[in-house]
Parts: C-alpha cells; structure tokens; sequence
C-alpha cells in the first residue's frame, strides 16, 4: 500500500510539475511581450503559436531532467536544501540545453530573455510548491497518515544510530515500535525506544501489529544468525531491509554489483567511475577550462608581467603532483616564491609568514591568481575545475602511511578547487578534514555539487585567511 501511494503522489508531482512549466512558460510570454515590466516588450519576431508549440518538447524535457536529479521517487529521507538543490540543478541544465539548441538551429529572433524568465518563474514556483507539498505531508503524519510502523530485529549500534537519526528527523514518518533483541534484556530502553523480547517472538508479535517495515540490526557478532533471522522475517511478508552494523569498515555509502547473480558489494562509491558520469564531467571541463582562460588572460597577462619584473627566475613554476591514479604530472602555478633548492622544497611546507614567498606572490597566493594557469592543466586532462586538491608525492606517502583513506582521493582527477576549499581548509590547515570534504565530494558527486562549489569559490574559494 505504501508504495502504491509513492507512484501515485509521484504522478501527481509530475502532473503539478507539467502544470506549474506551463504556466510559467506562459506567463515568461506575457511579461515579455504583453506587461510594461520590459522596454521593447512589444517586438514579437516569433509569433505566440510558435512559442507555445515549444512546450511539446519542453514539459517532457524538464520532466526527465528532474528523475534524473531524483526529484521523484522515495524522499522521505531527503531534506529540503537537498530537493531545493536538485530543482535549481535541473532547471540550470534545462537553461543552457534550450540556449544550445537554440544557438544550434540559429534561431537569432526566438527571445533569450524569455527563456531566462521563464526558468527563474519555474525555480521560484516549483520551490514554493514543494514547500506547501512538505507542509501538507508533515501535517498528514502528525495526524497519522504516512507513517511508516517499524520494527527492529537486533540491539546494536546500528540499532543506535538508526534511531538518534530518526528521532531527529520527525519528518520522515517514521515510527519505532520496538527493538528485538536475545541478549539484551526485555524492557531496556534506548531513548524510548523498548526491547519488547526476544527475536523469536517476531511471529508472535507481528500478527498483533500493523508494520510496514521490519529493519534487521544485527551486531556484527550475530552476523552467523542473518540467514536465519532473514528466513524469519520473510514469514511474515512484511517489507524487510538490513541495516548493517559495519560503519567503521565502510563509512559512507557502498554500492552492489551483479556478477551473474553473485552480489558484490564495493567498499567506495564513486560515481565518476561511471563512463557517462565521466565524459559529462570532462566536457565541462573542457568548456570551463577555455573560458576561464580567455576571461582571465588580461589579469594572468598582467601578473605574468609582475613576476617577471619584480624578481629574478622563471615566470611559471613547475611542480611535480600526483593525479589520477596515483600518476604524477607537472602542475603549473605563477612563481610566487624566491627560487630555491628542488630538493628543500619538495619537503617543505608553506607556512604563514614565510619568507619564501615575495611581494606580489603573497598577494597572487592570497587571492588564488597564481593557480590561474592551472586551467591548462584541466584543459590538458591532467587536472578539472573541481576536485579533491593534488599533493606532492613526498606527502602523499607521508599521509599515505598517518590518514586512513588518504589514497581513496586519486580515484578522480585533482582540482583547482574544491569541497574542501570552500569549507576553508587550505594551507597549514587540518589534513583530516580535508580528506574528510575530499570523500564526501567523491561519494556524492553530480554536475549539480560541481557547479555549487564553482559558485561558493567565488566568495569562499579565491580569497582565503589560510591561503599564504
């Protein structure tokens, strides 16, 4: 039943969605050509029919575009700024897929300005509407409905955590009937949350409870029982899910495969590891990359200048850093530093107040303009826009042997930035936290997270206090 009422709420999503594309695609006409809100307004070059025709194509696009941000589907367990996220995602990849296809057919007369219009209205409506959407679900499970009833098989920390998570997310829906468990004894309680006996009274307790779910909590100890306990479970035809009790072998999110019905599962998941994923993400880059290089070639053109004339030695510096795969390449920078002895300076770090680095490099290392002529790199492959940051192989091995997971990092190429920039850990900061950012961008990657972080480097990333 429940899953009945998922497809049918998504299909009254997607029908709103239609709706609301609609209305906005029309009323970006008016206020285009109709309302007093745009000198000019009045020049049509195109005429009405021919703009509304467009929405033959233009609803089923959208459409696609957000399943594919996830907008529909189970999100109980998505919180807003998520959702929220994933509408502003589609609806950008929406803008520049309709300017390209315009640009393309080179239809000069169809309004660009329009189109700029209507996807910003569809933003802002969309938004608004899941707001009231979330308003009217939180009510109807405070009233009961919704509610997904769910009793857990094993006390362990998974147990736990389970439910502190669900305890802080009362918008979920979902309810905690009790905890079974042949260790620990009936009636202990975790937060409210009471061992109602042992595992064997699953039969005995089911027929007496309306249950959506039945979640399997073992401790890795009793991992011997799961087949059993599984075999329990499925008696009683209850929708069942495992939550396993490994989360400091496999800390973020793992992924199964199938090989001829053996299940795999891979301890990293890496969605660039996914051919598609990969080339979407080089496109970019290479997009990206030649912009940036025409828009900042005055500015590398007058610092390469100021290197030049304000100390001796060469204009670009080259240092060794490893990259994909664990392979080494030559990383480009604007010289910022007196020239030293190669081997000194591969084992030294940066520190504030160095004395290394000279007048003008303080303030190109401050503002990050002596990283501009790394989008050569990304333009060579070598690096991309966005990416955990590369380190020089002496300190690689150095963490490789101190951080736990440090080399998980060269599964994707290296950035210019990145999550773990924008959060403000460059330089002499914490290298923990670092790898901490660099995994939580590897495991959650999308185009939609590499376009937020390129947006909050503009005010987070460039000028940084622990940049020197």
């Amino acid at each position: 039943m429940i899953e009945e009422n998922q497809k049918y709420f998504n299909r009254i999503l997607e029908l709103a969605d239609a709706l609301i594309a609609a209305f906005c695609y029309w009323l970006a006409w008016y206020m285009k050509f109709r309302s007093r809100l745009f000198s000019g307004g009045s020049v049509e070059a195109v005429p009405f029919r021919t703009y509304m025709a467009a929405l033959i194509i233009i609803i089923p696009v959208m459409l696609i575009l957000y399943w594919t941000v996830s907008l529909y589907g189970a999100n109980r367990l998505k919180g807003r700024r998520v959702e929220i996220g994933n509408i502003v995602t589609a609806n950008l990849i929406g803008y520049f897929i309709f300017i390209a296809v315009l640009y393309m057919m080179h239809e000069d007369n169809w309004s660009r300005s329009m189109i700029s219009i209507f996807f910003a209205l569809n933003t802002v409506l969309d938004t608004a509407f899941r707001f009231l959407v979330w308003g009217m679900v939180r009510q109807m499970r405070r009233n009961g409905r919704f509610v997904r009833h769910v009793l857990l098989v094993g006390y362990s920390r998974a147990a736990e955590e389970y439910i502190d998570r669900v305890l802080q997310n009362p918008q979920w829906g979902f309810n905690i009937r009790g905890i079974l468990d042949d260790k620990v004894e009936a009636g202990t309680e975790y937060k409210g949350i009471r061992v109602l006996g042992r595992i064997e009274n699953l039969l005995v307790i089911l027929p007496e409870n309306h249950l959506n779910e039945i979640a399997i909590t073992l401790g890795l100890s009793e991992y011997h029982r799961l087949e059993a306990i599984v075999a329990l479970c499925e008696k009683s035809g209850v929708h069942t899910k495992f939550i396993p009790d490994y989360n400091n072998i496999i800390p973020t999110k793992p992924y199964t495969e199938d090989i001829l019905g053996l299940p795999v599962i891979n301890i990293r998941y890496v969605p660039l590891s996914n051919p598609v994923r990969a080339m979407a993400k080089r496109l970019t880059d290479i997009i990206g990359s030649l912009f940036c290089i025409v828009l900042f070639s005055p500015v590398m053109l007058v610092f390469a200048v100021l290197v030049k004339i304000t100390s001796p030695g060469p204009l670009i510096y080259r240092q060794e850093r490893v990259g994909l795969h664990n392979k080494p390449f030559m990383m480009y920078k604007f010289r910022s530093m007196v020239v030293q002895d190669d081997r000194a300076e591969k084992k030294r770090w940066t520190t504030r107040d160095d004395p290394r680095v000279t007048k003008i490099g303080k303030f190109m290392r401050k503002t990050s303009i002596d990283e501009t002529p790394q989008f050569f790199n990304v333009l060579k492959g070598e690096m991309s826009l966005v990416g955990p940051r590369p380190e020089r192989p002496y300190f690689v091995e150095k963490f490789q042997e101190e951080i736990p997971r440090y080399m998980i990092k060269h599964q994707v190429r290296p950035g210019m930035t990145g999550w773990a920039q924008i959060h403000g850990y460059r330089g002499d900061t914490s290298i923990r936290k670092r790898i901490d950012c660099d995994l939580y961008y590897i495991e959650n990657w999308t185009l939609g997270l590499d376009f937020k972080i390129l947006f909050l480097t503009i005010f987070s990333g460039f000028v940084n206090k622990n940049a020197y």
